[in-house]
C-alpha cells in the first residue's frame, strides 16, 4: 500500500480511500488540486491497485490495520478527515470502529454496505469475475453482447455512466493491466461483506454520509442501522455521482463538514 500526498503540511490533513476495483488517480485525480486549498490531501493507493509495487490486496482488515499505522506514523494518530468512496467508504466504517485513530471527521460517499453473506458473495464472484477482470485487466468485455450494451450505454449516457467506468482506468485511459484476478477479486468480495458492527458511535469525531438518494431508500436504513448518529448531505444523484461529476460543489461539501465556520 502507498500513499501519495500533496500540498502544504502545515494544512489539516484528509485521507481519500478508492472505491471498488478503482485506480487511485482516475478516482481522486481531478479533486486533488482544490482539495489542496485547505487541506494537506494524502491519496491511499491500495494493495495490488498500485502501478508501482508488485503486491496483492489482501483483505479489509489487514488493509486497514495499514491505514492506521500510515495515520500513527505520518500524522501522530489524528487526522482531521477521511474520505472514502464505495469500498472506501466501509474503510472509513472500520477505521471509526476500531478507533485505534482518531479522526475528527468519517466521511463514506456512496457507500453499499453490502451484507450478502458468505454462499452468496462466494456465488457473485464466480459470476462477476469472468466479466468483470477481464474490463479491468484488459479494457474491454469478453462478451460480445455486454460490448454492444456499454457502447450504447456510453453513446446516449449523461457522463456519469463514462466518468464512472473511466475510474478503472488510468487517467490516460489505460486499462489496468497490472492488477491481478486475485486482487480483484478480494476486493469485490469485501465490497459484497461489510465487516462493520452496528450503531458505530466513535468517542471522538463525527460520521458524515453523502448519500445519493438515487441509490434508494434502502441505503439510508444501512446507514442508520450501522451508524449511531450520523450526519447524511443528500444530493438527487446517482452512486458516486457528486465526486464523479460535480467536483466543485463536491469539493465545497467536504469543506463544509471538515472546516468550522469561525
Amino acid at each position: 500500500m502507498k500513499v501519495y500526498e500533496f500540498g502544504d503540511k502545515q494544512k489539516p490533513a484528509i485521507l481519500l480511500l478508492p472505491g471498488t476495483c478503482c485506480y487511485w488517480r482516475s478516482n481522486f485525480g481531478h479533486v486533488i488540486e482544490p482539495l489542496q486549498k485547505s487541506f494537506y490531501v494524502c491519496c491511499v493507493s491500495y494493495d495490488g491497485f498500485d502501478d508501482t509495487e508488485d503486491t496483492e490486496f489482501p483483505s479489509m482488515l489487514e488493509e486497514t490495520t495499514k491505514i492506521e499505522n500510515y495515520i500513527k506514523e505520518k500524522h501522530g494518530g489524528h487526522i482531521r478527515a477521511v474520505y472514502g468512496c464505495s469500498l472506501g467508504g466501509s474503510f472509513v466504517g472500520l477505521l471509526a470502529a476500531r478507533e485505534n485513530i482518531q479522526m475528527d471527521y468519517g466521511i463514506l460517499g456512496g457507500s453499499d454496505l453490502d451484507q450478502a453473506g458468505a454462499f452468496k458473495t462466494k456465488l457473485l464472484c464466480k459470476i462477476a469475475m469472468p466479466l468483470l477482470y477481464p474490463f479491468i485487466h484488459d479494457g474491454q468485455f469478453k462478451q460480445k453482447f455486454i460490448q454492444k450494451k456499454m457502447k450504447k450505454i456510453m453513446e446516449n449516457g449523461s457522463g456519469y455512466e463514462k466518468t464512472f467506468v473511466n475510474m478503472m482506468k488510468t487517467p490516460e485511459g489505460k486499462c489496468l493491466s497490472f492488477i491481478s484476478r486475485e486482487s480483484v477479486e478480494r476486493q469485490f468480495a469485501s465490497d459484497m461483506i461489510t465487516p462493520l458492527s452496528d450503531h458505530i458511535s466513535p468517542k471522538h469525531g463525527e460520521i458524515h454520509i453523502i448519500y445519493a438518494l438515487q441509490m434508494g431508500e434502502k441505503y439510508r436504513k444501512r446507514y442508520y442501522q450501522h451508524f449511531a448518529k450520523p450526519v447524511l448531505h443528500e444530493f438527487n444523484m446517482k452512486h458516486e455521482e457528486l465526486l464523479a461529476c460535480h467536483k466543485e460543489e463536491w469539493v465545497r461539501t467536504i469543506e463544509e463538514i471538515c472546516i468550522p465556520k469561525e
